[in-house]
């Protein structure tokens, strides 16, 4: 009977023609090193480390020969020890308020193709707009040595100490979506503003004298320039600004009901124009079950262009903001200060364009 000794020998001839070192290898108790395929190639191994990290200075041949072996020997690059060594982990920090918005899968769906054709890794976390949920997450993804963050803060967050140690111990931050002013932290953005002025401004040009704003939590700037474009297009058609009818909150379905509710106690109510479509839906549904008639006793702007506005009764007007794009560019930018420290931030914040989409609310 023979037995089969857990022993590998290989001899072949190398690129040069010399003969291989015999390598002994347990497979079942010993991971390949760089240094095992090194010996079995009789090759040098900074020549072997070039090839698996896909150097230029390596020829194709020698680094075809050098993979085909890696992976017969099973060999798997020791990702921690190169960010030791490196002080790198081409891994890139994802803050969003919640994922389950279509606006930010959109984004990260940018964020992730972005950092792929990098050569980054993603990792993603949600505060579900909670500040306390956000500094851990910051703290976290600091420990973890990520590269940089890109960041959507929550609508709790007016402090900003967690973040500005991260930028001094960690790596850059962009900021997405929701704006901060932070010395060398750019931003990519819509023109909030802008965008609400049209929202508004549509809604008056159907006729609309008595317009509720369902405003987001002015502690954030984004919802504050919303807000300033809501008065803004109300001055330009001299009807008056009431406080009373613009109604914060944090734009969940439940909201939406809640600001319905008031809407049925108040009298000429005729508009709603919502920072977001996720309160404005829930909100034309609650009236619609209540015998109010959209738009024909109060027409409705939503903001952000969810897939559900389009095929709700009736759909929903609405901004549309270039999300996905939004993520590209700001994930371009991140890995642009990650890998090139001396850059100037200066003038890199970017404003993108939105548009109003005008269906039957």
């Amino acid at each position: 009977m023979y037995f089969i000794k857990k022993q590998f020998i290989y001899l072949r001839k190398n690129l040069f023609g010399s003969t291989f070192t015999p390598l002994n290898l347990d497979m079942k108790n010993t991971k390949p090193t760089i240094h095992d395929i090194s010996k079995v190639l009789n090759i040098d191994s900074s020549t072997v480390s070039r090839a698996l990290n896909n150097s230029p200075r390596v020829s194709k041949k020698t680094k075809d020969l050098i993979l085909k072996k890696a992976e017969e020997l099973g060999y798997q690059k020791n990702t921690l020890a190169s960010n030791l060594r490196t002080s790198k982990t081409n891994t890139i920090g994802v803050i969003v308020p919640r994922i389950s918005r279509n606006f930010f899968s959109s984004v990260i769906s940018g964020i992730e193709e972005t950092g792929y054709k990098g050569g980054y890794n993603v990792v993603i976390g949600q505060t579900f707009d909670n500040l306390e949920r956000e500094q851990k997450l910051v703290s976290t993804f600091l420990s973890n040595r990520v590269d940089g963050l890109l960041i959507s803060i929550s609508m709790e967050t007016t402090d900003y100490e967690h973040l500005e140690n991260y930028k001094k111990n960690g790596g850059p931050i962009v900021f997405y979506d929701r704006p901060v002013s932070l010395k060398d932290c750019p931003s990519i953005t819509i023109n909030d503003f802008e965008a609400s002025y049209k929202a508004t401004k549509h809604l008056i040009l159907k006729g609309c004298k008595n317009i509720v704003h369902f405003s987001g939590v002015q502690k954030i700037n984004l919802y504050k320039n919303r807000k300033e474009g809501y008065f803004s297009a109300l001055k330009e058609y001299n009807i008056p600004i009431r406080e009373e009818y613009v109604f914060e909150a944090k734009l969940s379905e439940e909201d939406g009901i809640e600001f319905a509710k008031r809407i049925l106690k108040m009298k000429h109510i005729d508009g709603i124009y919502s920072a977001n479509d996720t309160a404005a839906i829930s909100a034309i549904q609650y009236l619609k079950s209540n015998g109010i008639k959209i738009p024909k006793d109060i027409s409705v702007v939503g903001f952000n262009n969810d897939p559900i506005s389009a095929v709700i009764e009736p759909s929903l007007t609405t901004i549309n903001q270039p999300d996905f794009e939004m993520g590209t560019i700001a994930c371009s930018l991140l890995i642009n200060l990650i890998e090139n420290k001396n850059i100037q931030v200066q003038n890199l914040s970017k404003i993108l364009t939105s548009e109003l989409i005008v269906r039957n609310s």
